[in-house]
């Protein structure tokens, strides 16, 4: 088997294993949990079950279907990158990273494009449930995005001399995300560390063009 052949199918692996995970964990907290429902793990880490109808945090800048359709394109962009790197004998840790933000966005992209059509609704009063394809709560492409990890480290208070929030309540890290969401950040956040030069010949070769 060519080395480059082998590269690929290595990818392929990695990301349907992560894309597996992502969806399994996804799958379980949808329909064995209320909307809202929260499972206390420690102090500083619960599973918190939301759904988010936009981007990152709730933001709904674009509608539904123009998200979904972004997303789409984006991946399939991704995939050709990927694709042209390994052809290209990049390094490995720059092809891995690459792959864990593909699975990370195919991940929550699946979301979009199918648990509309494939789930009941989720609702504080019950846990969502199967049903007949085309049947669910939304039509393709405009499903909500399953999230569940909340890690509030630091719960506390402003004092009352800080300006604007004094009194108010603090709480570091507030964010609730999935596993989709962590691959993409730590691919960005690796990347940073380890690949400044794969990145700054990627930026050359888009001033370039």
């Amino acid at each position: 088997m060519k080395r480059t052949t082998k590269r690929a199918w290595v990818v392929c692996i990695f990301v349907i294993t992560l894309l597996a995970i992502d969806q399994c964990v996804k799958i379980w907290v949808k329909t064995n949990m209320c909307l809202h429902e929260s499972i206390r793990v420690t102090d500083w880490f619960y599973i918190s079950f939301i759904e988010n109808n936009g981007m990152a945090y709730g933001m709904t800048i674009i509608p539904k279907f123009a998200l979904s359709a972004f997303r789409l394109v984006a991946c399939c962009a991704l995939v050709y990158f990927i694709g042209r790197q390994i052809r290209e004998g990049a390094r490995t840790i720059w092809v891995a990273l690459l792959s864990l933000i593909l699975a990370g966005a195919l991940g929550n992209l699946i979301d979009c494009m199918f648990y509309g059509m494939i789930f009941a609704g989720s609702s504080p009063l019950y846990t969502s449930f199967p049903v007949d394809f085309g049947t669910g709560y939304a039509p393709f492409m405009q499903g909500k995005v399953v999230d569940m990890f909340y890690f509030p480290l630091i719960v506390t208070t402003y004092p009352d001399w800080f300006p604007v929030w004094g009194g108010q309540p603090f709480i570091f890290f507030s964010p609730v995300f999935n596993f989709a969401d962590a691959c993409i950040s730590v691919g960005v956040v690796a990347m940073l560390l380890f690949c400044r030069k794969e990145l700054i010949m990627f930026s050359r070769k888009n001033e370039a063009n």
